[in-house]
């Protein structure tokens, strides 16, 4: 038998090389968005068991469907009794930017093994995303230790901000009042961490249209308005970014709001 520690051997599997001043980068820079994260992760977690599932069904979701807004679109639908390929039509469509997010990030993984690209598409969020682009996405070089470095270390702080505080949230379950108004505090949340990357004409159309129609179609049944309303979204910024498109990669304004936003300086790290 090896003599290599378990935690060594899977790490090696699913982890590529990586070096500790990088990933302390990647820590350190994620560190203000992770608190945003915690709070949406936190009301996620008490939604989920206010919303019919049990603490086990919950803590399940929460670690194998690691993106909250999934979680949320279909939770009414699984408790209203939606038929199941109504749930997972639902899942895959609000999840369809992490095929962008994969697409647009792939040259610098497509070199590791199956395991470890695996492993780190599980763990490319919404925010850990746009904070790597707006550092490498022009970088000369693709693939590197520092890149997969800094990498893992957003994705580190975004993976625990968010499963600490879902699983908070599941045990608390309805043990935390009303009056403290986390629904609110949560969105408000997930608004600043989301409002810097809208900041392009596809990407703000997508959303007034998402936004009105969820509004007009909020009444119809197993909740199937929110389904249209992604559906009309995406449908919009797709043909806007065949009208808008980016020239030259992303320009400076849509660097710097971005930057600003996460709280990076012009170089891409933490003040």
């Amino acid at each position: 038998m090896s003599s290599i520690p378990v935690p060594t051997r899977l790490r090696d599997a699913f982890v590529p090389p990586l070096d500790r001043d990088g990933f302390r980068r990647g820590v350190r820079v994620m560190s203000t968005p992770g608190i945003a994260i915690a709070a949406w992760g936190l009301v996620t977690g008490v939604a989920l068991v206010e919303g019919g599932l049990s603490a086990p069904k919950a803590l399940v979701m929460t670690f194998v469907v690691f993106a909250g807004s999934a979680q949320l679109a279909v939770l009414p639908l699984l408790a209203s009794g939606a038929p199941l390929a109504v749930v997972w039509i639902t899942a895959l469509l609000v999840n369809l930017r992490f095929v962008i997010f994969a697409a647009a990030s792939r040259r610098f993984f497509t070199m590791l093994p199956w395991k470890q690209r695996l492993f780190s598409s599980y763990l490319n969020g919404d925010v850990g995303f746009a904070i790597f682009m707006q550092r490498y996405g022009h970088a000369p070089e693709a693939g590197t230790t520092e890149q997969w470095s800094f990498f893992f270390g957003t994705a580190t702080v975004n993976w625990f901000s968010w499963q600490a505080s879902s699983v908070a949230g599941i045990l608390l379950g309805n043990l935390a009042p009303t009056s403290w108004g986390l629904e609110l505090a949560a969105v408000l949340a997930l608004v600043a961490v989301l409002t810097p990357m809208v900041n392009r004409v596809p990407a703000i159309l997508g959303v007034i249209v998402t936004a009105a129609l969820s509004i007009v179609t909020v009444r119809v049944p197993l909740k199937l308005g929110l389904l249209t309303s992604v559906v009309v979204g995406v449908i919009v910024a797709v043909i806007a970014e065949a009208k808008w498109p980016v020239r030259g990669g992303t320009d400076s304004a849509t660097v710097e709001e971005l930057s600003h936003g996460v709280g990076l300086d012009e170089e891409g790290y933490a003040p």
